[in-house]
C-alpha cells in the first residue's frame, strides 16, 4: 500500500482511484462496508485525515482515538487498500468550503473517479457539506458518488462510540464483534523502568498517548512482532495502567510475551486485547505481586489456547 500525505502534484498513476472517505477510527465493520462499496468502482483508495479533525478543533479534549495512524494504515492494508491518502488536517483544510474541497482535493488533486461515504458523512468548513451536497458536487466535477448505509448489529448502530464504551467497560470481545477484528494497540517498544525483568516477567513497554484507554487492568493478549528478526505472532499477558505498586505513573501498556527471548527495543508491536482478566491492584509486597502475575499468565495461556 502506498501512503500519500498530500493531494497536490500526484503522479498520474497515483490518481484516479475509487476513494472511500472518512476518519475510519477503528476500521470497524461499518467502515469496512464503505470500503467494500468503494472497491466496486476501480483501484481502491482511502482518503482520511491526520490528525483527526476532532483533535484539531479540540486539542485539549480527552484522548478518544481507537487507533493511531500506524495501526489504521496496517488494518487498511489488510483490506486490500492500495492507496492511502492520509491528508494533513490543518487550518487550510478546515477552511475549505464543501465545493472547494470537492474541486481542489477530490477532483483536481486526487482525480477521484468515484467517492464512497457513509450516510452520516459531513465535510467542508463548519461540516456544512452533506451527502446530498457531495452527490451534486460529484455530478459537477466528474466523479461518481455512493452513499453506504449505516451498519447495525443486534438492533444497534455500529459506531466508534459504541466500541469505546465496550472497551471502557472491559468488554474487548464485544468491541471485537463490532470491529470485525480484535482491538489492537500498536507502536514502538520503549525503554521503561525494567522492573518486570527484575521480577522474572520482562515486558515490552508501549505508549498509549493520544488513544482512548480501555478499562485499566490485566488482559490476555495476542502479540504480533511487526519488525526485527523475531517478527511473528505470540501469546502474552499485558498490564494496561499506571502501576499502582510503584506510585503515580503515566498510563502505558506493558506486555509479557510468552516463551520469548530477545531484544525488542525500538521494534514495533501490535498487541490485541483478547480478554479482560482483572483490574489493577496494589499488593502488600512483591511476593504477592509475583504470585498474582503467575496466576494471570496461567489464565491467559488457558484462554488463548481456547481462542
Amino acid at each position: 500500500m502506498k501512503i500519500f500525505q498530500h493531494w497536490q502534484g500526484l503522479a498520474p498513476e497515483d490518481r484516479g482511484a475509487s476513494v472511500a472517505m472518512g476518519n475510519f477510527d477503528g476500521v470497524h465493520l461499518g467502515h469496512r462496508s464503505v470500503i467494500e462499496a468503494a472497491s466496486q468502482h476501480g483501484p481502491l483508495g482511502v482518503l482520511t485525515f491526520e490528525p483527526h479533525p476532532r483533535e484539531f478543533f479540540a486539542p485539549d479534549a480527552p484522548p478518544f482515538r481507537l487507533m493511531n495512524a500506524e495501526a489504521r494504515a496496517n488494518r487498511l492494508s489488510k483490506l486490500g487498500v492500495t492507496r492511502l491518502y492520509e491528508l494533513p488536517f490543518a487550518a487550510d483544510m478546515a477552511s475549505l468550503t464543501p465545493e472547494g474541497f470537492a474541486a481542489q482535493v477530490l477532483a483536481a488533486g486526487l482525480g477521484a473517479r468515484h467517492v464512497t461515504v457513509g450516510t452520516d458523512f459531513c465535510f467542508g468548513k463548519g461540516r456544512k457539506g452533506t451527502v446530498d451536497d457531495l452527490q451534486a458536487l460529484g455530478n459537477a466535477y466528474g466523479f461518481g458518488v455512493t452513499i453506504a448505509p449505516l451498519l447495525r448489529a443486534g438492533g444497534k448502530e455500529i459506531s466508534s462510540t459504541a466500541i469505546r464504551n465496550a472497551l471502557s467497560e472491559g468488554r474487548p470481545q464485544d468491541a471485537a464483534a463490532m470491529l470485525g477484528h480484535l482491538h489492537r494497540i500498536e507502536g514502538a517498544v520503549l525503554h521503561g523502568e525494567k522492573r518486570g525483568r527484575e521480577l522474572g516477567f520482562p515486558t515490552a513497554n508501549m505508549s498509549v498517548g493520544g488513544l482512548h484507554l480501555p478499562r485499566l487492568g490485566v488482559y490476555a493478549v495476542k502479540v504480533d512482532v511487526l519488525t526485527g528478526p523475531q517478527a511473528g505472532s505470540y501469546g502474552g499477558a499485558a498490564s494496561l495502567g499506571v502501576r499502582p505498586m510503584f506510585g503515580e505513573n503515566t498510563p502505558n501498556l506493558e506486555t509479557y510475551i510468552f516463551d520469548f527471548k530477545g531484544d525488542l527495543y525500538g521494534h514495533h508491536l501490535s498487541v490485541a486485547l483478547v480478554e479482560y482478566l482483572r483490574p489493577e491492584m496494589k499488593f502488600d509486597g512483591l511476593p504477592a505481586l509475583i504470585a498474582q502475575m503467575d496466576a494471570d499468565c496461567a489464565r491467559a495461556r488457558t484462554l488463548l489456547a481456547a481462542a
